[in-house]
């Protein structure tokens, strides 16, 4: 193999094409490089000479004869005059089936310690465009979760995109761990954007299992690695499902987090030199992260769909805030995890009243819907009168529709409440839920 690979380096330093430039500043992560003008452009690949080995790094930023850089790995040892050398062409992977199972890194190199990662034939580009709208397939039918709050009020259909919003500690890795284990698909791609070291690991073993392993693959990028890392496991996450989508399967797509990707790409801009805009996000934020989440959904006809999962950490729990306001606009629902709904103790902590899933209500039958809008007006009710009751202010039998809403929200509850490993079932959901509905509606007629 070394001789394989002394031949190869030998056939490319005869290559007359090649083009080189040299280190001039370094400036943090940033790495500038004069003697590539003209050749550089945005996104290209540039590879850095350094006492510890070849650094790889990316055109960011280009002003006038200096290509503004920034490395994949810690740039340890790269000095002054150090030698850069153009790559050819933009960054790709080339998934195969045989990566189902496995952990790579946002290049698509193994991390998971078990060899080398087998090839496919064609190369499939990072940051591809998304279909084209002309060309894309509608969304198809509702499928099941196993998630008894989503299967029942915020239902997810193939080719749909999905946010989960949550601040830090209410549950929202093991709501994704469920969805990657019990949502009905031919292949998951897992992407941990700026997770903890320790966490990967428990994700794996623990949440995911070897069930949901066996169908995935994991794109991990923790929050350790360079910023540039890490904006690349996100676009390969994405990457990889486009192939398997091309291949007909139906996919799922799960990431988590788009707001690590948010602020990666916020210190790739920062240190290229563009303006701070709202709450520090440069201007490149909110116009990657369409980008990068329209490459979810449906495919062109003839072909699989992505149904994407994308989980938004909102700051402080504020829902409001730039990119959980951005995110939210860009796809196609969004569902909303409260802490005070985890402090009391009910999970997945899904506030139903706050959430919203826009391929309702086509997606249901009649009976369905009607059970959903029935069960809704006894939450809504109960939650608006919730703190009324506690105090005593509220004395029974002055509302019927208060009296029925705090009779049965609390059996609603008691139905969505669901442990990691309590998987459900849509039918058997629908059928309880109506249940309590029509005990709502004999009770009104008394």
């Amino acid at each position: 193999m070394q001789t394989l690979a002394s031949a190869a380096r030998a056939i490319r330093d005869m290559m007359p094409d090649r083009r080189f430039g040299r280190v001039v500043a370094v400036r943090g992560a940033l790495i500038e490089v004069e003697g590539l003008a003209g050749a550089a452009q945005i996104g290209s690949r540039i590879e850095i000479t350094s006492p510890n080995g070849i650094v790889q790094a990316e055109v960011t930023a280009l002003d006038r004869e200096v290509a503004l850089c920034l490395p994949f790995v810690d740039p340890q040892g790269v000095g002054l005059g150090a030698r850069a050398e153009l790559g050819a062409g933009q960054f790709s992977v080339r998934p195969s089936q045989a990566w189902l199972g496995r952990m790579i890194n946002g290049l698509g190199q193994p991390v998971d310690g078990l060899g080398s990662l087998p090839n496919g034939a064609d190369p499939q580009p990072i940051k591809a465009p998304p279909p084209a709208a002309a060309n894309r397939a509608r969304v198809a039918e509702r499928i099941e979760t196993g998630v008894r709050t989503l299967d029942l009020f915020v239902p997810l259909c193939r080719g749909q995109r999905l946010g989960l919003f949550a601040g830090s500690g209410v549950g929202k890795s093991v709501l994704l761990s469920m969805l990657a284990r019990w949502t009905q698909c031919d292949v998951a791609v897992i992407g941990l954007i700026g997770e903890r070291g320790r966490e990967v690991q428990e994700f794996i073993e623990d949440d995911l299992g070897p069930e949901g392993m066996a169908r995935s693959v994991v794109v991990v990028a923790t929050s350790d690695e360079p910023a540039l890392m890490r904006r690349q496991a996100a676009w390969t996450t994405l990457a990889v499902a486009e192939h398997f989508r091309d291949q007909g399967l139906n996919v799922l797509c799960l990431m988590d987090s788009v707001t690590r990707f948010a602020m990666a790409q916020r210190e790739i801009g920062l240190a290229s030199g563009e303006p701070p805009a709202t709450k520090g996000y440069t201007p490149t934020v909110f116009a990657e992260l369409p980008r990068l989440l329209e490459r979810a959904g449906p495919g062109e006809p003839g072909k699989g769909m992505i149904t994407g999962l994308f989980t938004v950490l909102v700051d402080g729990d504020d829902h409001n805030e730039p990119v959980a306001d951005a995110v939210r606009g860009i796809l196609d629902g969004h569902v909303v995890m409260r802490r005070a709904i985890a402090e009391r103790g009910r999970y997945p902590a899904i506030d139903i009243l706050k959430s919203v899933s826009r391929t309702l209500p086509h997606c249901m039958n009649d009976a369905q819907n009607d059970i959903r809008v029935g069960a809704r007006k006894l939450l809504s009710t109960y939650t608006d009168m919730e703190e009324m009751v506690r105090l005593g202010a509220y004395k029974a039998g002055s509302s019927p529709e208060v009296d029925r809403a705090v009779a049965l929200a609390p059996e609603i509850e008691k139905m969505l409440n669901q442990g990691k490993n309590d998987q459900g079932n849509a039918d058997a959901a629908f059928a309880a839920l109506g249940e309590i509905v029509a005990l709502s509606m004999e009770m009104m007629e008394q």
